[in-house]
């Protein structure tokens, strides 16, 4: 009919490759921007028998939870305050800079070697955390995992933290460091936080999937020769 414009015939091979191009481009939009900064922070004296650490532990934590309260989100391949975010062994790499420990190194397989050099490192093969591995733990370790991503680095250690303490309000264990997911009082955390310390279960026998293991703890290497 004459007057009339005719509607332009749809294209089914056009419009699925336009629309796998628009997922792929909120995939990537989503993967960049990560989860909002979910941060929780602790007071030095809500933990237990505080001050009773040895002045260069009690300074360690102290400049641990002054991270806490600068809302800092995780951003990986950070190790600096100042872009808003740090990843975790860029954390554990700033905060031990800050305590004067110049030789630290920045990823966390570096940090498992340091530690193991100095023969400093308890392994935990348990699945619980009453045994007797964690005899030796203390305030002011470093705490290492593998599985959390996938890693090339040898050893393929992938995660650490520092280990704070017993909360003193209920005995729970708890840990200072960067992470996308790990969680505080039953909250998933996103960024430089106060978690919960706890060791990953033991997954179903031939599940194949990766995961995450907590495979032990050191102290720090030099942080009993200070004063």
């Amino acid at each position: 009919m004459s007057g009339i414009c005719s509607q332009p015939r749809a294209d089914p091979a056009k419009d699925k490759a336009m629309l796998r191009v628009l997922v792929f481009l909120i995939c990537v939009v989503v993967a960049h921007a990560g989860n909002p900064t979910q941060v929780a922070s602790i007071e030095p004296a809500g933990l237990e028998r505080f001050s009773e650490n040895p002045t260069a532990v009690r300074q360690l934590l102290e400049k641990c939870l002054a991270l806490t309260k600068q809302n800092l989100g995780y951003k990986f391949g950070s190790a600096e305050p100042s872009q808003g975010g740090m990843d975790c062994s860029g954390t554990i790499y700033y905060v031990l800079n800050q305590a004067g420990f110049a030789d630290v190194p920045r990823t966390a397989s570096e940090q498992y070697v340091w530690a193991r050099r100095a023969d400093e490192f308890e392994a935990v093969v348990s699945k619980k955390k009453s045994s007797f591995e964690l005899d030796a733990l203390r305030p002011g370790d470093l705490l290492f995992w593998t599985g959390t991503y996938a890693t090339d680095r040898d050893p393929p250690v992938s995660h650490t933290m520092i280990y704070l303490g017993k909360r003193k309000s209920d005995g729970k264990q708890v840990m200072f460091g960067a992470s996308d997911g790990r969680s505080y009082d039953g909250t998933r955390m996103a960024g430089v936080s106060v978690f919960d310390f706890t060791i990953p279960k033991q997954r179903p026998e031939g599940d194949a999937a990766p995961g995450s293991v907590f495979i032990g703890y050191a102290t720090i290497p030099g942080l009993n020769s200070q004063p």
